[in-house]
């Protein structure tokens, strides 16, 4: 996550709003009675494994029809696919069982793999074509980006809605396609986070990790340790008032996440980063001595009493209860900057902990301070070290990666979404260095880190961390034009991706930001059109 620094102040919500004012241009919406023309099928992002353009386009009309076969799932992405179109164009677009021509959404068996697809596209239609849901879902995302950027308004727009026509075959490179909220330095509504998974969608990722407890606040209640949310989610960086998420609040974020193909993989940070819950039980604590809660940013100061029996009942009573909750196959246990646990502690702590996920039915992830342990089998780190990051470090990691552990990378340096991209950036904290679009872009996981097989990487994450970010609007700035590039770079293979190319691509993006609402960075080395 991050390493010891000094507290942070907050950025003045004057000062922060006059900075902002300026930055937010991208979040212009397209000129009245500009002229809207198609993408090129090679102009989408994440880039696709094959493009093969020609023929006729489609052009989708009042007379257009969603064809999803039997299949109740294909429904469902059909019936997403109508909710998208028909606030725009106006039109019925109806979804049935069977026709010719429109829109087809077909499941078949073929070479598509857990995710791939393929979209074919006529005079006489489109027909999308996968082996599973999840894949129909990606060629959809596909299919909104050839169409203009106005079929993302909520209101008729005068279209026309053409699609140019030829093939797109598309499989992604890795299965792990992340994104990480920190709803606990500041809280976020669940309606919050539901747009971010929505913009998480639109570019093909796969996984929302949501970072529910820290030392500034607990955010999912725990039926059996109520104070952990009451109290220890009453506050937040700053002293704001917090929040937390109710049982079926978490049950929502994981529903709606679902119908978009994210996996929610929820995270309680441990033995470390967790001054809320020792605030909210005085019996965690050696001394039994509950501390006050916490507003600041310092880091590694708060630790679990290892030695006591109770610290094992509380943590298998959370492990539990969240298990219960989420449907996906992870839970992530945290584990680093726990500077206040010796390592004797750290690693019997860890001994102890990750039998119980497994009990529960889930896979252990860690940040990558668990190779310090002896990650559990079929445990995931993630690696959040930088460039420069010791050599000693690096290889313990991939020692564990050569010892069958997999590898979900993040590097703080190139895909933390939290630290500035200048000096001018109004948000943001910077320990890490400035990440400008184009680091966060033009790295390779394949061998980024030294020593660690190939084999043993899952796949990219890209986390945003809350310290100086209180809202949707924050979220965005900081996110995006960074989000899509981590998205190719988990999607499109490494001889399918070049900057010179993306920068086009990603300028071709803002105009439908502006449709949607999100304010971006207008980032320097991207020709992004004229506000």
């Amino acid at each position: 996550m991050r390493p010891h620094r000094s507290t942070l102040r907050l950025l003045g919500s004057l000062l922060l709003a006059t900075a902002l004012g300026a930055s937010l241009t991208g979040a212009t919406a397209p000129r009245p009675g500009a002229t809207d023309t198609t993408s090129p099928l090679d102009r989408i992002i994440p880039a696709p494994s094959s493009v093969t353009p020609g023929g006729t386009p489609y052009r989708i009309t009042d007379r257009t029809r969603i064809h999803v076969g039997e299949s109740r799932e294909a429904r469902q992405v059909g019936e997403y696919l109508a909710g998208l179109l028909r606030p725009s164009t106006g039109y019925r677009l109806p979804v049935t069982a069977r026709g010719t021509g429109g829109i087809r959404l077909r499941l078949a068996k073929g070479p598509y793999g857990e995710e791939g697809y393929r979209l074919d596209s006529g005079r006489d239609g489109i027909t999308i074509t996968a082996g599973r849901p999840a894949g129909l879902f990606h060629g959809v995302q596909t299919l909104r980006q050839l169409l203009p950027a106005a079929v993302e308004h909520d209101t008729v727009q005068s279209g026309p809605w053409t699609v140019p026509g030829g093939t797109v075959e598309d499989s992604p490179r890795y299965a792990w396609r992340g994104a990480m909220l920190d709803v606990s330095r500041h809280f976020f509504s669940v309606a919050e986070v539901k747009r971010y998974i929505d913009q998480l969608a639109l570019y093909k990722l796969n996984k929302l990790h949501l970072h529910l407890s820290d030392d500034q606040g607990w955010r999912i209640a725990i039926d059996s340790w109520p104070r952990l949310a009451t109290y220890g989610g009453s506050t937040e960086v700053g002293g704001g008032p917090g929040g937390h998420y109710t049982k079926d609040d978490y049950r929502e974020i994981v529903r709606y996440a679902a119908s978009r193909h994210l996996e929610v993989v929820p995270e309680i940070d441990l033995p470390g980063h967790t001054n809320a819950a020792l605030a909210s039980y005085a019996e965690l604590n050696c001394d039994g001595v509950a501390p006050p809660l916490y507003t600041g940013t310092e880091v590694g100061f708060s630790s679990l009493c290892v030695p006591k029996e109770i610290t094992y009942d509380f943590v298998e009573d959370v492990v539990r209860e969240i298990a219960a909750l989420t449907p996906g196959r992870y839970l992530h246990i945290g584990g680093d900057e726990a500077h206040s646990t010796s390592h004797e502690d750290y690693v019997r702590f860890m001994d102890r902990v990750q039998p119980v996920v497994a009990e529960y039915g889930k896979q252990v992830i860690g940040w990558h301070q668990l190779t310090g342990a002896t990650p559990a089998e079929g445990a995931l780190v993630q690696y959040w070290g930088l460039d420069g990051t010791d050599a000693a470090e690096k290889e313990q990691v991939a020692a564990a990666a050569r010892n069958g552990t997999g590898l979900i990378l993040s590097p703080a340096d190139r895909v933390y979404l939290d630290m500035k991209y200048d000096a001018s950036t109004p948000l943001g904290l910077n320990w890490a260095g400035y990440v400008d679009v184009r680091r966060s872009y033009d790295w390779d996981p394949a061998g980024y880190l030294p020593g660690a097989p190939d084999s043993a990487v899952r796949g990219v994450e890209a986390p945003l961390w809350s310290e100086t970010l209180e809202d949707s609007g924050h979220i965005e700035y900081m996110a995006f034009p960074r989000l899509p590039g981590v998205a190719e770079v988990g999607w499109s293979a490494a001889g399918d991706r070049g900057w010179e190319g993306y920068r086009e691509r990603l300028a071709a993006q803002a105009e439908r930001w502006g449709v949607l609402g999100i304010g971006f960075h207008r980032a320097a080395g991207v020709p992004w059109p004229s506000a």
